[in-house]
């Protein structure tokens, strides 16, 4: 990785934008340098101006736990807004989650169930049970005992545990 890390650093010297996501991601995860939660943000940030959905997301994840920066969901959800509005699968389910437990937005089953829906479809398999379990409940939803059975039973063949253990039940 200690090569690897030579080579972003390289392109990240010319703003590219991959270069500074991947860069940030090896201060992330400690590959080929000692792991850097702050030197990690700071080119997260820098990728996420050149609109970099995985940088924008990887802030949000940043931002909700406190890594390199104080916890802030607020600011986590600025940068899961971002990704999700793009198209990035995690920050969808992730925004539909600050969304459903109020975490740095008011809570809004209505903005949860949206999110949810845009990486259910997608196959995402949380999101397709949290979508599921929102049916069952009418969170953001009417009630709908078939269609909380359809996406609990999408995330099971998935081979999401909770959502087999929830369809043994149903």
């Amino acid at each position: 990785y200690a090569l690897a890390v030579k080579w972003f650093s390289k392109a990240a010297e010319m703003n590219y934008s991959d270069a500074l996501y991947n860069l940030g991601l090896c201060y992330y995860n400690g590959q080929g340098v000692d792991q850097d939660y702050y030197e990690a943000v700071k080119w997260f940030k820098r990728a996420s101006v050149k609109n970099n959905t995985t940088a924008q997301y990887s802030l949000g994840v940043c931002y909700s736990k406190g890594l390199g920066v104080n916890m802030n969901y607020f600011e986590a959800v600025i940068y899961f807004k971002m990704a999700a509005e793009n198209g990035h699968i995690a920050a969808q389910y992730n925004l539909g989650w600050c969304y459903y437990n109020g975490l740095g937005v008011s809570q809004d089953f209505y903005e949860a169930v949206k999110w949810y829906k845009n990486a259910a479809d997608k196959g995402d398999a949380v999101s397709q049970y949290n979508l599921g379990k929102c049916y069952f409940l009418g969170n953001g939803v009417d009630k709908d005992y078939s269609k909380a059975v359809y996406w609990t039973k999408m995330a099971a063949e998935q081979g999401l545990e909770v959502a087999q253990k929830t369809l043994q039940k149903l």
